[in-house]
């Protein structure tokens, strides 16, 4: 029965890493889900009259909480943040260059890409448009779905060191065309697949257009493993997840890109939705926060087949090895909140570890750590096992998936309190 919900289960995650192909169409997506699950949508720049049910927020079209009420809530948080950006390439402003022949874009990287990784591969384009309709502006989110663009590598005849050193110029080698015709460009690219009125601007990416697959019925190789694998199990988990704590679901965008921005995890959106809750509710702000607990939901590296040297000593375990506990210097986990995760596991008799990376080797940051800076609760940095983190193709064990999306499951259902000396489970 097990077996039957877990490929259950990543069939459905297959679809979603099809759908999330940047941001905004991962936000799309997620609130199609929802919406279908009898969700309310509320806007920031409304009054709000939250009552007990559903509902979710949207910023920048980009990142997006959901929360649920329970009728007999208590004064807490429960909160999963992921993040719904991939690393890949933006399509830079007056981006159409004809040059050797071919029609080119202009490009730059978006988050820490792995470059060999995004060469030869059928690339198409998801974002968001602005566009002019007579005396006023409209915004589409767009999906072109189909293959219009490729970065064409150097052959081995003309490079004889491309497989010894393969130093890619990220200006001058990794540049994607898309057409033989100078008279072409992007726009006109676009309006053949879109019907639209004249472009004003845009935020556009690049992305992977290939299939993905499920190898043996053990692994997932796939494009936007990384977060998207944890983005679907913790939305999946909150889903109609009701406790007497308020559960909270987040996807922050610009994650890959430091977090800095007006929807990222490092803004006012998590903390300021979190007081208007409180404000509707007639609850302390402060009470409620230091009640309230979060879990930063993220990939991160799993053991190598070909190169142990490159993890920790004893804290790397291979794809499904199990859930991981991230406990680096510059994570959040803590023994008390490390422990709490620990005994869902431990309650469900699902298979995790801890996860430290080597003295010399540099971690990334969390959405946990960014949110933290606005408001200070419990927090615990948790993650999945992958192999090939940030090429065009990553790879993760179906195993893995399921086990996260059981743990955030019960961290929804579950009652616990955390006292000056005592974690105590109800």
């Amino acid at each position: 029965m097990v077996n039957y919900y877990m490929n259950d289960f990543n069939k459905e995650l297959l679809e979603f890493l099809k759908t999330g192909t940047c941001a905004y169409t991962c936000i799309k997506k997620i609130k199609e889900i929802l919406l279908a699950n009898n969700y309310n949508e509320l806007r920031e720049n409304t009054s709000w009259n939250i009552t007990p049910g559903k509902y979710f927020v949207i910023r920048n079209d980009a990142s997006i909480i959901a929360f649920n009420i329970d009728p007999n809530y208590e004064n807490a948080f429960n909160i999963i943040c992921t993040h719904s950006d991939t690393p890949t390439f933006i399509i830079k402003p007056n981006p159409d260059y004809y040059e050797n022949g071919y029609l080119k874009l202009s490009i730059a990287p978006y988050g820490g890409i792995l470059n060999y990784g995004f060469m030869d591969r059928p690339l198409s384009i998801a974002g968001r448009l602005i566009i002019k309709n007579k005396n006023h502006l409209e915004k589409k989110i767009i999906d072109l779905k189909e293959t219009v663009a490729v970065i064409p590598s150097l052959a081995i005849h003309q490079n004889d060191t491309a497989n010894t050193n393969l130093d890619l110029n990220v200006h001058d080698d990794l540049i994607p065309i898309i057409s033989l015709n100078k008279d072409s460009n992007l726009e006109s690219l676009i309006k053949e697949k879109i019907n639209l009125n004249p472009l004003e601007d845009f935020d556009l990416f690049l992305y992977n257009n290939e299939e993905n697959y499920l190898i043996n019925n053990e692994f997932i190789l796939s494009p936007r493993i990384d977060n998207l694998t944890c983005t679907y199990a913790s939305l999946k988990a909150f889903l109609n997840n009701f406790n007497s704590k308020i559960n909270v679901f987040v996807a922050f965008n610009s994650e890959e890109i430091g977090s800095n921005t007006c929807e990222g995890a490092d803004s006012d959106f998590l903390v300021d939705t979190l007081k208007r809750i409180c404000c509707d509710l007639k609850l302390s702000s402060y009470e409620t926060l230091a009640n309230s607990f979060i879990i930063s939901a993220d990939n991160t590296h799993a053991k190598h087949p070909s190169h142990n040297e490159k993890s920790d000593y004893t804290n790397t375990p291979p794809l499904n090895g199990g859930l991981l506990i991230i406990r680096e210097t510059n994570g959040t986990t803590t023994s008390i909140t490390s422990s709490i995760f620990r005994f869902i596991c431990e309650k469900l008799n699902l298979n995790w570890s801890y996860y430290t990376s080597r003295n010399d080797l540099s971690t990334g940051s969390t959405q946990a750590g960014a949110s933290l800076k606005h408001l200070s609760i419990n927090s615990l940095d948790i993650g999945l096992p992958m192999l090939a983190m940030h090429s065009s193709m990553e790879l993760i064990g179906i195993k893995d998936t399921y086990l996260l999306y059981q743990a955030i499951q019960e961290f929804y259902q579950i009652k616990f309190s955390i006292t000056e000396n005592k974690i105590i489970f109800k």
